[in-house]
């Protein structure tokens, strides 16, 4: 049976796993974790993913992101292809290091994005890396103790001598043409994300931290919760489908593995795949990689394209945009103001520009 296809879109919620080849250790120590942090957090902030929770285990790891513009399959081959070449180097091995391909679900936010960042952040304590939560509190190698306040934030880009990022690719350990630039932005996008984070749990960061380390807590005698691994019909069924089996046809929940999430949120996703299958399979092209060329094409950078500036180059670039998004590829208004940040008077406007150019 041939594999289904990855399920991506800017802003979706996505949890990914990825295992060493048999089982076999993909962190030997401290320095190849470090060595994998360092390479994910310059991704992160080029490419503006979120990472709401992280554990590093011996033999695999799980993070769970909000893409950006970038698809995910962009951030995941440079994560794993750069680390896999530096990890070989290192120990001086050939061949694959990651077992298969990752696995991502999509994972509907408002029920399960606090389940999930806290089942993530349980993972050491229930593979026997720590002892107790007030261990866990203080381990490096989970996000956990960055939320908490004990240990420096492993996501934030970490800058040479010189306030410079080294510029990396993808075959040596991070994303092609990627290269932070000497100006030290006022917040890095990881800071950010763990403060959208402890909101959920209060507005005073004494407060939100106490109600998440006491989330964090109850959670722990709940084990292995096999309803956050699967999607769909088996989240539906607590992880097992067996237990449909008896159900009338109209009790049913939609269900896909790859999502995790209610029937109505499964076939929103599935017709929002579906629609986006027959734009590239019409054009030969996608919104993220129209976006691209648009940008490029103009010479601007993406940072410019989503900020509120109203230059007049960086203006023509969202109306070019949104008028082939609308026109040519179908994307409604609404989702268009989102990806673009515009509003959707904006997107109407643009969608009448004449004379746009052939891309």
């Amino acid at each position: 049976m041939p594999r289904q296809a990855r399920l991506d879109a800017p802003g979706l919620l996505q949890h990914i796993m990825a295992r060493g080849i048999e089982r076999r250790e993909i962190f030997k120590n401290d320095q190849d974790r470090k060595s994998f942090l360092e390479r994910f957090a310059v991704i992160l902030e080029e490419t503006q993913t979120q990472c709401y929770a992280w554990a590093l285990i011996p033999n695999h790891f799980h993070i769970l992101l909000r893409t950006g513009q970038t698809p995910l399959s962009k951030v995941m081959r440079c994560l794993m292809t750069g680390y896999a070449v530096t990890f070989n180097k290192r120990y001086k091995r050939n061949g694959h290091l990651f077992q298969n391909r990752y696995k991502s679900i999509v994972c509907e936010e408002d029920p399960y994005l606090l389940e999930l960042i806290r089942y993530i952040h349980l993972n050491p304590l229930r593979a026997g890396l720590v002892k107790d939560l007030k261990e866990l509190d203080k381990y490096p190698w989970t996000g956990h103790s960055a939320i908490m306040g004990k240990r420096k934030n492993s996501l934030v880009p970490f800058p040479s001598s010189k306030n410079r990022f080294t510029p990396l690719n993808c075959s040596e350990g991070a994303p092609k043409g990627i290269q932070l630039g000497s100006a030290k932005p006022e917040k890095y996008l990881a800071e950010k994300t763990i403060e959208d984070v402890l909101l959920h749990f209060g507005d005073t960061l004494k407060v939100a931290r106490r109600r998440y380390r006491q989330f964090v807590k109850n959670g722990i005698a709940e084990g292995t919760r096999p309803d956050l691994q699967g999607g769909g019909l088996v989240r539906s069924a607590g992880g097992d489908k067996r237990g449909l089996l008896g159900r009338k046809k109209e009790e049913r929940e939609l269900g896909d593995a790859r999502i995790l999430g209610s029937g109505n949120f499964v076939s929103a996703i599935l017709q929002d795949a579906n629609e986006l299958e027959e734009r590239k399979t019409n054009y030969g092209i996608g919104l993220d990689e129209l976006i691209m060329r648009v940008t490029e094409d103009i010479g601007i950078d993406m940072e410019d394209l989503l900020s509120s500036k109203r230059e007049q180059k960086i203006s023509y670039a969202r109306g070019i945009i949104s008028y082939l998004a609308a026109v040519k590829l179908g994307y409604n208004g609404t989702s268009l103001a989102k990806v673009l940040k515009m509003s959707r008077k904006s997107v109407s406007r643009s969608t009448a520009i004449p004379d746009v150019k052939h891309f």
